[in-house]
């Protein structure tokens, strides 16, 4: 496994650097990045088609910089610098495990105070530069894909908050024991909490801007997919547990072509330093699993990158809005209850069943989904004998 993305290039290339990036978070964040590419071609084709339309709004020109945008400004910048004069100055310590650098309270106070005043200053200047004698109101045209930035950043801040409580509220024993890295680690990120908290943000986010929630719901459809199997490479390659359960099994003779690893892996290396250590490895990750597993996030990228393509190739057949996205649903809460089924996670007890949060959500969003494209249709219909 490689815990940093310089570990993963170390091995291809036979070179040897120290990066500070985790190699899950740079998956991630490439899944976000590609979603908001497909998202933008997705909102520009969906104006050109007339669907959606560029709204107008108004801003204020030739305003002097407020103390209110200074002051933000001024603490972020401190922050900041605060942070990467301390990365420079302790990188050793940094690249070896920046996640907790990060939440720590090592940093440089010089480093701080020099890019808070140097940015605060400038940001003063540039309004400065624009200053008007008697500022005045200017109307402006906002394209629907210009935005796609924005929906892109509230999902993502939205969707973090939703999967950590998700995760959070799953693993109430370990907030107990640890109350502040449990709520800061980057890792335990549920993607369904994520899903539900991010969409309801974005909804209210989109609406406001005049773009209709099932619109922008039909957008956003394929670019969930892909970063969902793109989330997962990241998953899969530095070996964050979410695995599957024990698959001491051999490997069936019609998937002979596969390699093993396919059919069950232990996952060596892994970044959350699971299981027994390794004889003769030095390091802050040499643990590898006791007992091999089903590598369930290779399946996940594997299924996600299929149902992208479908998603892709179908989306312009589709004329209610909200239906790619509740065939979306159906998609992925399928594709999710099948692989919850050979996945390690927590398991309750309802109405006499043995289940798991994620599926029982699994289920719900297969339901939601056909639900929702009768209703569409339902919707559709009526308002069309009402015109007649």
């Amino acid at each position: 496994m490689y815990p940093r993305l310089s570990d993963l290039l170390n091995d291809i290339f036979g070179i040897q650097i120290t990066l500070p990036i985790q190699t899950y978070g740079f998956f991630v964040a490439l899944a976000f990045l590609s979603a908001a590419v497909v998202m933008y071609f997705e909102l520009k084709r969906k104006e050109k088609e007339k669907i959606l339309h560029p709204i107008e709004k108004t801003r204020i020109k030739g305003e002097p910089a407020t103390m209110r945008e200074l002051t933000v400004t001024a603490l972020v910048s401190f922050v900041l610098g605060y942070k990467l004069v301390g990365i420079i100055i302790n990188y050793n310590n940094f690249a070896e495990n920046p996640q907790d650098f990060i939440l720590s309270g090592e940093g440089s106070w010089v480093g701080g105070l020099v890019l808070a005043a140097v940015a605060t200053a400038l940001a003063w200047w540039e309004k400065h530069k624009k200053k008007l004698a008697k500022p005045e109101k200017v109307k402006e045209l906002v394209h629907p894909h210009q935005l796609a930035g924005n929906i892109l950043l509230v999902a993502a801040i939205f969707g973090i908050i939703g999967s950590k409580i998700f995760d959070v509220a799953e693993n109430l024993d370990q907030l107990y024991r640890e109350p502040v890295r449990t709520l800061f680690s980057f890792s335990g990120l549920t993607f369904y909490g994520g899903l539900i908290v991010a969409a309801v943000a974005v909804s209210v986010y989109v609406e406001r801007n005049k773009i209709p929630w099932r619109v922008n719901a039909d957008v956003v459809a394929p670019a969930l997919m892909l970063a969902y199997g793109i989330g997962r490479i990241g998953c899969q390659l530095s070996g964050d547990g979410c695995w599957g359960v024990e698959n001491t099994a051999p490997k069936p003779e019609w998937l002979g072509f596969l390699p093993d690893w396919m059919w069950a892996f232990r996952y060596p290396h892994n970044v959350i330093n699971e299981g027994i250590l390794m004889p003769g490895c030095e390091g802050s990750h040499c643990h590898i699993l006791g007992q091999p597993v089903f590598p369930t996030p290779f399946y996940e990228t594997t299924i996600a990158f299929i149902f992208f393509i479908i998603l892709w190739s179908i989306r312009k057949k589709f004329s209610l809005p909200g239906t790619l996205f509740c065939t979306y649903l159906i998609m992925n809460g399928t594709a999710r209850f099948f692989i919850e089924q050979i996945r390690v996670n927590k398991r309750y007890e309802i109405f006499g069943i043995e289940t798991t949060q994620s599926s029982v959500i699994a289920i719900l969003l297969i339901l939601t989904g056909i639900a929702g494209i009768f209703i569409i249709r339902w919707y559709h219909l009526k308002v069309l004998i009402k015109r007649k």
